[in-house]
């Protein structure tokens, strides 16, 4: 008998089958959901899968998607940033202030701005680390501060809580093209926003699967102090994982002040859940150490179909948020049993 046979007939040697490595992705959930919905609204309406309806679903899907990627990365760094919604607004309103009030050049004040988001986010990772608070307290915190700082602020220096007069920006134009313009493809209007969101999942995906980096993610994220011991440098990776997530809050503000011109004060308060939402369905799981970029990008997919195939069909909105929680719910047993069923295969 050769060594290959013994291999052949070893118990403790167990292929695993397509099926079950499939299940094991943490996507595969959301992928099938994602088909699902896409056809219950593709049936039941009939502007769905028109090039503008097609448009409009991928440009709110892709908002969404952006931040439900940067946090899926921190949740599988078993983190939460409960400020991602509101930095958005914030980034956003920054940079309408310092050019319409104050006249600063807008590239000048998009800087600023990120560097404003990304020092809000390290302070927010050093809270966590230093004091060992739950990151769900301090960034509640950091959220209660923004949204009073973007009301009160905004009133104090524009005498109203929204930002006008964009368009009227020295290179308003120039950074529309990168930030809110649109791109013809097969007929539909797709906005610059999806291309942003095609290229941070795809790096996302890049950095957890083939990097050192995304190997430290997922250790800090399932078994921190193990992760220390054996030299993961987990000061350094969950700072950076929250200084992702306000960076992405500037992008996803940047994308929203320069396609429509103007900014609220309360621009993205209360997404924050989404985000979150969108990260669980797409397989991250609330403990961290498990998730995935594009699992989370699905998520954000099936929300934006949802959103606008809910208006499309004519029903009441309202219902969209009793949806979410149903989504977040039937999310988080789908995953459980899967991963029991692939585990015991």
């Amino acid at each position: 008998m050769t060594t290959t046979d013994l291999i052949t007939i070893d118990e403790r040697v167990r292929r695993t089958s397509p099926l079950v490595a499939a299940l094991r992705r943490p996507e595969v959930g959301a992928a099938v959901a994602a088909v699902a919905i896409f056809l219950f609204f593709s049936i039941v309406t009939d502007s769905f899968l028109t090039p503008a309806g097609i448009g409009t679903w991928l440009y709110s899907a892709s908002l969404f998607g952006i931040m439900a990627v940067a946090v899926a990365l921190l949740m599988i760094g078993d983190e939460f940033d409960l400020s991602a919604g509101a930095m958005t607004g914030t980034t956003g309103l920054m940079v309408g202030v310092f050019t319409t009030q104050w006249g600063l050049n807008v590239w000048v004040a998009m800087l600023v701005a990120l560097a404003v988001a990304l020092a809000i986010g390290a302070v927010n990772g050093i809270m966590v680390m230093r004091t060992g608070l739950p990151s769900f307290i301090v960034t509640l915190a950091t959220f209660f501060i923004l949204q009073g700082i973007n009301l009160a602020g905004t009133k104090m220096i524009t005498g109203q809580v929204a930002i006008q007069g964009m368009t009227q920006v020295p290179f308003f134009d120039t950074v529309k093209t990168f930030f809110g313009s649109s791109i013809a493809v097969f007929g539909i209007n797709l906005k610059v926003s999806v291309i942003w969101w095609i290229v941070i999942t795809a790096i996302a995906t890049w950095i957890l699967l083939r990097t050192r980096v995304g190997n430290w993610i997922f250790a800090v994220g399932g078994a921190q102090t193990s992760a220390r011991q054996v030299g993961v440098p987990v000061f350094r990776t969950k700072i950076g994982l929250f200084m992702t997530t306000a960076g992405a809050g500037w992008l996803v503000g940047m994308l929203q002040l320069f396609d429509v011109g103007t900014v609220q004060a309360t621009t993205g308060v209360g997404q924050e859940f989404i985000y979150i939402i969108c990260a669980v369905v797409g397989g991250c799981l609330l403990t961290g150490g498990y998730g995935s970029a594009i699992g989370a990008a699905i998520g954000a997919l099936i929300y934006g179909m949802t959103n606008q195939g809910v208006i499309f069909a004519g029903w009441d909105n309202n219902w969209l948020m009793t949806f979410l929680g149903a989504m977040l719910l039937a999310a988080v047993l789908v995953n459980l049993y899967i991963r029991k069923r692939a585990g015991a295969r």
